[in-house]
């Protein structure tokens, strides 16, 4: 962290949940990033952060192993590129619906997205690395024992793994506005 509890570099995990937003809103509503100084004039800045999940992931195949009367290792470039094409239209939605609510804050000027495919719960702990971020924050879905047991919790996880401080946002009340 900078000086005086500023902050210089705030990622915010979003997922197209409406969960993923409402921590974007608190975010942008209750953090304040470092100002520029005569000693750095660079201001601090808020990362969007999405994590595309490979093909395989999310389709739940593996379309090297979709027999279509060939050999069973056949790759099938149409149906890999169709889900390539369709995971960006989804990418850009969300980031489109992030960088709005950016808008309404008039943040936009300090705002970044970034997109990194994998795993959720592993390729936001190495962005946050990577980006050398000062805190995370990530929404929470508050799946009940049994998903979470089955699916894992991507905020849990970030809670335990990231390297830096994580802000886990529960549950979509109106946004807590600071007095």
């Amino acid at each position: 962290m900078s000086e005086g509890g500023n902050l210089t570099s705030v990622v915010v995990a979003v997922d197209g949940s409406e969960e993923s937003m409402h921590a974007l809103r608190w975010a942008l509503s209750n953090l304040k990033l470092r100002s520029p100084t005569p000693d750095s004039p660079a201001t601090g800045s808020f990362t969007i952060l999405h994590v595309q999940l490979p093909p395989t992931i999310s389709t739940g195949l593996n379309p090297g192993a979709i027999p279509f009367g060939g050999p069973s290792g056949l790759e099938v470039p149409a149906f890999a590129a169709a889900i390539e094409a369709h995971q960006k239209r989804i990418t850009d939605a969300v980031l489109d619906h992030a960088l709005g609510i950016c808008s309404e804050f008039n943040l936009t000027a300090k705002v970044k997205t970034h997109v990194v495919i994998g795993d959720p719960k592993e390729k936001i702990c190495d962005a946050v690395e990577e980006l050398h971020a000062d805190l995370l924050v990530i929404g929470s879905r508050a799946f009940g024992p049994i998903k979470r047991m089955f699916l894992g919790s991507v905020s849990n996880y970030c809670a335990h793994h990231a390297l830096c401080p994580v802000i886990i946002i529960k549950g979509n009340d109106s946004v807590n506005k600071r007095s």
